[in-house]
C-alpha cells in the first residue's frame, strides 16, 4: 500500500488528511504541522500517524504540501535536499493558490514529478471538489491512486492547469460566499420570527436540497427558478428584492475578485 504525507495540517490539509485516512487507511497517512499540537490532534481524530517534514519526504510516496502560498518555497526548500537523495518513487503534491507546478518544480531545483490541487473544505463532510491538474511524469496508474486517495472527499476532477485558477476561485473559494447566504437567509427569517437554530437548519437545508436539484435534474438553474416563481407570488417578490441588492452581479464579481487575487499571487 502506498502512503500519503501532509505537511500542512490547517483547515485545507487537514480536511484532505482526514478523508484519505478514511480512504487508505489511517496507518498509511502521515501528518506533520509547524505546530505540533495540531498534528497531534488530526492524528488522535483520523488514526493517521504524527511525522516530521523529513520523515514524510523521505518515506512517503505522497507528499502534499498544505501550507500558505507565502510560506511554501521555504518549506520546498527545506524538504528538497531529502527528496533529491531518495533512490525510490514519489510524487509532490502542492495545493498552494496561484503556485505553479513549473514553479514548484523550479523551487525543488531538479526534475520531480507533480501534482497541482485545489480543494475546498467541504472535502472534510465528503461532498467537497478536488480539482487536480498533472505533469506528465504522472502515470495513469499514479493517477488512479491519486483519486484513491480523495475517494471519500467528494468529486475529484482532471482539469487543464491554465484553468485551474479561475475554476478554484468558484470550487475553493464559493462555500465561504455560500454560507454568506446561508446566514443572510437564517438572518431575515429570524427577522420575520423564527427561532435562530431553526432558521440555520431551514436555511442550510434548503441550499442543500436546491444543489441536489441542479445535480439530479440536469435542469438550467433558471428554469428551475421559474418552477418555484408563480406569476405575482411571494418567491418572485423576493427574486426581485434580490435583483434590486445586485444579488447576480455581486456573487459574479466575488468569484471574479478571487480570480483576480489569486493571479496576483503568483507575482
Amino acid at each position: 500500500m502506498y502512503t500519503a504525507g501532509f505537511i500542512g495540517c490547517g483547515n485545507m490539509g487537514g480536511a484532505l488528511a482526514g478523508a484519505a485516512a478514511k480512504a487508505i487507511g489511517g496507518e498509511n497517512v502521515f501528518l506533520s504541522d509547524f505546530l505540533e499540537e495540531k498534528a497531534i490532534s488530526l492524528s488522535r481524530e483520523t488514526g493517521a500517524n504524527k511525522s516530521s517534514n523529513e520523515d514524510i519526504a523521505k518515506n512517503c510516496k505522497y507528499i502534499f504540501l498544505g501550507v500558505k502560498p507565502q510560506v511554501i518555497f521555504g518549506t520546498i526548500s527545506e524538504i528538497a535536499p531529502v527528496l533529491k537523495s531518495r533512490n525510490d518513487r514519489y510524487i509532490v503534491v502542492s495545493m498552494a493558490a496561484g503556485i505553479s507546478i513549473g514553479a514548484i518544480k523550479e523551487a525543488l531545483g531538479f526534475q520531480a514529478p507533480v501534482i497541482r490541487i485545489m480543494p475546498n473544505t467541504p472535502a472534510s463532510v465528503g461532498k467537497g471538489v478536488v480539482l487536480y491538474s498533472l505533469d506528465d511524469k504522472i502515470t495513469k496508474d499514479e493517477e488512479k491512486e491519486f483519486c484513491e486517495i480523495f475517494s471519500l472527499a467528494g468529486i475529484t476532477d482532471k482539469i487543464d492547469e491554465k484553468l485551474i485558477d479561475a475554476a478554484s476561485a468558484l470550487s475553493g473559494c464559493g462555500p465561504a460566499f455560500v454560507y454568506l447566504f446561508i446566514e443572510a437567509l437564517a438572518d431575515g427569517a429570524v427577522d420575520c420570527g423564527l427561532p435562530r437554530d431553526k432558521a440555520l437548519s431551514y436555511a442550510a437545508n434548503t441550499v442543500l436540497g436546491a444543489a441536489q436539484m441542479v445535480i439530479e435534474s440536469g435542469k438550467h438553474p433558471a428554469e428551475l427558478k421559474d418552477n418555484v416563481c408563480s406569476p405575482g407570488g411571494t418567491t418572485i417578490e423576493g427574486v426581485r428584492a434580490l435583483e434590486d441588492g445586485g444579488f447576480r452581479a455581486n456573487a459574479m464579481n466575488a468569484v471574479i475578485k478571487a480570480y483576480e487575487k489569486t493571479l496576483k499571487l503568483k507575482k
